[in-house]
């Protein structure tokens, strides 16, 4: 299993290369799950339904299965990457968008109009920079544009 972060300071464009490589990956036949990191509050769940009142009511875990999707909420402190990714069914490649800190890989989305120096002049753990000008650093820089070519530095890893 390929472990990628994908990095950047806000709006640079994180979301739309994650997404355009979930679709890139998977057209190449490869099973790709995604993470997705948030410091923002979120709760799924509309207060009052069943399974918002069981997770009032103190329930560790609340899964909620469909015919055709399941959600799985956990209380936890902190989540920790590595707990997360054992929560994963087996896949080829997991993008990890938004997760700063780590040892794992990352690819930093990277702008010059977002008005902000790039992450990897100061993080090592960032092992490239997809960009739309020259950010000046030392590890290699890809075209964000051209998203194969993305997909293969991924692959390459």
């Amino acid at each position: 299993m390929i472990l990628m972060g994908i990095v950047g300071h806000k709006n640079a464009g994180k979301t739309t290369l994650t997404e355009a490589l979930v679709t890139e990956l998977s057209s190449r036949g490869l099973r790709v799950s995604t993470l997705k990191r948030t410091h923002h509050a979120v709760d799924l769940e509309t207060p009052g339904t069943d399974t918002h009142r069981h997770r009032q009511a103190g329930a560790h875990q609340v899964l909620l299965a469909s015919d055709r999707r399941l959600t799985l909420m956990e209380e936890v402190r902190e989540p920790m990457l590595t707990h997360l990714l054992t929560r994963l069914s087996p896949c080829d490649v997991v993008l990890a968008e938004g997760w700063k800190s780590g040892t794992h890989p990352r690819i930093e989305v990277w702008r010059p109009e977002v008005g902000q120096p790039p992450l990897a002049r100061r993080d090592g753990t960032i092992i490239a920079v997809a960009c739309t000008g020259d950010p000046g650093v030392d590890c290699p820089t890809l075209d964000l544009g051209d998203v194969g070519k993305v997909a293969e530095f991924i692959c390459s890893i």
